[in-house]
């Protein structure tokens, strides 16, 4: 939300549809796993909801990149690797790593514990240390990796649950078994 109140403008249909995209990521979630006590079937249709809004999202943040003409990092971009290593707890943690990767100190000593190299442990070069990246492309990328490792854990949460759904069922079809068994007994 701060990044569309920022950098997108506010009575525009990216705004609402960002915002939207990324609080249903969350709620799905949350509405998921409480639903998982009486429904894996719910469970599963709901965790898939949040990973398909993560993914419009997600697309959203490339379009913002492409539009203005800025650079999506390669994968392995020490900045982007250094975001996704400090585990940030909140948006205190990104807004702090991004003011990093603004000073080009992403990835210099101090930051990835290794003296002079980058957190993929090689030397540092000219572009990564740049301050010649904007708020906007760092910020965007920042979502990007972070957004990357949410569907990521996602996609690992989804196989889990299909894979106990087609094992044991759901509630609805144990509770099917017991009702069998307590008739034929």
């Amino acid at each position: 939300m701060r990044f569309c109140d920022k950098y997108i403008e506010r009575r525009s249909r990216t705004h609402d549809q960002m915002v939207q995209a990324a609080r249903s990521g969350v709620q799905n979630i949350v509405e998921g796993s409480q639903a998982s006590g009486t429904s894996k079937k719910m469970e599963l249709k709901l965790t898939n909801v949040a990973r398909a809004s993560l993914e419009e999202l997600r697309r959203d943040y490339e379009d913002f990149l492409r539009q203005r003409g800025l650079p999506q990092w390669d994968r392995n971009d020490p900045r982007r690797t250094a975001l996704i290593d400090q585990r940030p707890k909140g948006v205190e943690d990104v807004s702090q790593w991004a003011r990093d990767s603004k000073q080009g100190e992403c990835g210099r000593s101090g930051h990835s514990g290794r003296s002079g190299r980058n957190a993929l442990g090689s030397e540092p070069t000219e572009s990564t240390m740049s301050t010649k990246s904007t708020y906007p492309e760092i910020i965007a990328n920042g979502a990007l990796a972070l957004i990357n490792v949410a569907s990521f854990l996602l996609d690992r949460q989804l196989a889990s649950q299909a894979k106990s759904f087609l094992k044991t069922g759901g509630f609805t079809e144990r509770l099917y078994r017991e009702r069998r068994k307590h008739r034929s007994s």
